[in-house]
């Protein structure tokens, strides 16, 4: 019979760069007692995202956070700047890679690549406490 659940993680940040979820994220799969269904994340702010990322290498995961300070620099060239000068890219970097995530639940696991995690990247310079709703649909 086809169920669904929902709820929110809540995810503390130390400033710019990607936290690892995969974690908390499996913890509550699992505790909705669905063995398969369908896992969707959606980040519930514009200056953070979601994005599924290697989870082993350091420098793969410092490369990505190099990147998008390269594309979407601070700057006093943008106009929309009331909440400092990481403010707009930190919207960028969020519209460039994205808020939610579909991922399949098969045996009460997210299924991810071997090499495969659940990010969510912070692009502010400051602490934040994100809150990332969650919603399995599944039997």
């Amino acid at each position: 019979m086809m169920r669904q659940e929902h709820g929110e993680l809540v995810v503390v940040t130390n400033g710019q760069g990607l936290v690892l979820v995969t974690g908390q994220v499996r913890h509550w799969v699992e505790s909705t007692g669905i063995a398969d269904g369908l896992l969707t994340l959606f980040c519930r702010h514009t200056s953070a995202s979601l994005l599924i990322q290697e989870n082993t290498s350091e420098t793969a995961r410092d490369d990505l956070e190099r990147y998008f300070r390269h594309i979407a620099p601070e700057s006093d060239r943008y106009a929309h700047a009331e909440e400092g000068p990481d403010d707009m890219p930190a919207h960028l970097r969020t519209a460039l890679t994205g808020v939610s995530l579909s991922i399949p639940v098969v045996g009460y696991r997210p299924v991810l690549g071997i090499w495969q995690g659940i990010y969510l990247f912070e692009h502010r310079r400051a602490a934040h406490r994100r809150r990332v709703a969650v919603h399995l649909i599944g039997e």
